[in-house]
């Protein structure tokens, strides 16, 4: 599991400074302002998940359910929050928008709070 989270976190850092360049220059003569900025918010998310995947795989041991959630909700969350708003964006650019993965975004963030909430009970659990 330590491996996986390391490996999708640099993944995803490598896929997010890709989207970001791609975005700031071929997407942003296709995008409206609104459309450029949810690109970028997806961008900023997987970036900041992607680091913390691979902070986590050198602190953690994922040798307990616990941390195991932990990874996967937080590899598993950047996945459908980041995503689902770069194919919202792209579809909505060429006037096919994808209606349904509205719903998928907030799943997504769902999943990342949840990531961070079983993360903070971690360390709480480990002073009480």
């Amino acid at each position: 599991m330590i491996l996986l989270v390391q490996v999708i976190g640099a993944l995803y850092g490598l896929l997010a400074v890709l989207f970001g360049a791609f975005g700031a220059h071929a997407l942003k003569k296709s995008f409206s302002e609104e459309q450029l900025k949810s690109f970028e918010t997806g961008i900023k998310y997987q970036m900041y998940h992607g680091i913390l995947l691979i902070v986590l795989g050198f602190n953690l041991g994922f040798t307990t359910s616990l941390e195991t959630y932990i990874g996967y909700s937080f590899i598993l969350g950047v996945f459908l929050f980041s995503f689902s708003i770069y194919a919202l964006c792209i579809s909505a650019a060429r006037g096919k928008k994808l209606k349904w993965l509205g719903p998928v975004t907030p799943l997504g963030g769902l999943l990342l709070l949840g990531g961070w909430g079983l993360l903070f009970y971690s360390f709480i659990a480990n002073i009480v």
